[in-house]
């Protein structure tokens, strides 16, 4: 039989339960690093001034709401710095004894940052840099992540092309080291889940203003000439991590073909139109406080304290130590919405979660697809396996 209690009666269960909680005080901190860039190529593209920190905000309300009744409290530090202020940055908010921070920042400086970090026993969150080796080869035991990896996004596109039956590919890549890491991920991808590469070609980035006129049709021309005379492939996919020209690719072919990747089906964390398995609620209230659309700096950044406040709750501690022990143990899930709690990888510390893809009006799939198995989970599927990672920090 069900035991159901009265309102009044509820609200006495959790005072009482409040009153034996410990309190605690978590004091968390988001360090955003702003580079100089070219501006998007699409005015829809423009980084809102509070990316990311919105996020954070989202994530102490929420953390809040369960805290209040615990008596925790949650406060989040945000910081913007440019490259050369970011140690300083970081040194300031680790001074005043925060130990779990959120980076948003490029792999060398976040590198950098993380093994600052370290020398003060704090816990970081890379909610920015996909880089694989940044869970390989240079991993570092007190960097968790909950930005998807070059490797995590490959395979959630390759897993939807092959789910199709469109095994031959033709990547497009571009020139920059970005876009070199991002097709590399697209190889590995079409060995681990046995697509073919038929042609691969490498549209140089010549510099110049890409928001002109004559930038918008140098590229638009160039496309396809650039496109002629390709093997036979089913599918298109582009390498463009750096927004040059993927965005061009769909209606500048020679030959007709779907494009996935850096343009047409893209891989996201979250985007504005994403309805299902609840994420309604999380869109309307991020909507309500920041007035926009949800980016994926603002999702990863708000999963990070996320399970910060839930490594709080049911491990009664706000410690780096602390957290980051909970966080990569079995017990610890987080609902995502999308379909499937996440959790994190005990080998490298990467999130494992499901990936989005985005037509940039509806979510049109969600990876990993049917029927790609996994002896301990179908997300691990989805970026390094245990076998693929070097990562040696966390045994």
């Amino acid at each position: 039989m069900q035991l159901r209690f009265p309102p009044l009666c509820a609200a006495i269960v959790l005072v009482f339960s409040a009153t034996f909680a410990q309190a605690i005080d978590v004091r968390t901190a988001v360090l955003r690093v702003d580079y100089q860039t070219q501006l998007p190529i699409s005015r829809f593209d423009y980084i809102p001034e509070d990316v990311g920190f919105a996020g954070a905000r989202l994530a102490d309300e929420d953390n809040s709401t369960t805290g209040s009744f615990l008596g925790h409290t949650y406060k989040t530090e945000t910081r913007a710095a440019t490259p050369e202020d970011a140690e300083a940055a970081l040194r300031e908010l680790l001074d005043q004894g925060i130990r779990l921070v959120v980076v948003l920042a490029d792999r060398d400086d976040l590198l950098r940052l993380t093994d600052q970090a370290a020398q003060s026993d704090a816990l970081v969150f890379n909610a920015a840099a996909p880089d694989t080796d940044l869970r390989s080869d240079d991993c570092r035991a007190n960097l968790l992540h909950t930005a998807l990896s070059y490797g995590q996004m490959a395979d959630a596109v390759a897993q939807f092309a092959l789910w199709k039956k469109w095994p031959r590919w033709l990547l497009v890549a571009g020139s920059n080291a970005g876009d070199r890491a991002l097709a590399d991920a697209y190889h590995h991808a079409a060995r681990k889940f046995g697509a073919k590469i038929v042609e691969e070609r490498v549209f140089e980035d010549t510099g110049g203003a890409r928001r002109t006129d004559s930038g918008h049709v140098l590229v638009q021309r160039q496309l396809p000439v650039f496109m002629q005379d390709t093997k036979a492939h089913d599918v298109v996919m582009a390498a463009d991590a750096t927004d040059y020209f993927a965005a061009y690719l769909p209606y500048h072919l020679w030959t007709p073909r779907p494009v996935m990747g850096s343009a047409g089906l893209r891989p996201a964390q979250m985007h504005g139109g994403h309805e299902a398995y609840g994420a309604t609620q999380l869109q309307s209230r991020f909507e309500k406080l920041a007035g926009r659309y949800i980016r994926d700096a603002d999702y990863n950044t708000w999963m990070a304290l996320r399970a910060v406040g839930e490594a709080v709750t049911r491990a009664g501690t706000a410690s780096a130590e602390g957290v980051r022990a909970y966080l990569l143990s079995e017990d610890f899930e987080l609902a995502s919405f999308k379909g499937q709690g996440v959790s994190f990888r005990p080998w490298n510390g990467q999130m494992r979660q499901q990936v989005l893809l985005y037509d940039d009006r509806v979510t049109v799939s969600v990876s990993p697809q049917d029927g790609f198995l996994h002896q301990n989970s179908p997300q691990d599927t989805l970026g390094l396996d245990e076998p693929e990672s070097n990562c040696t920090a966390f045994d």
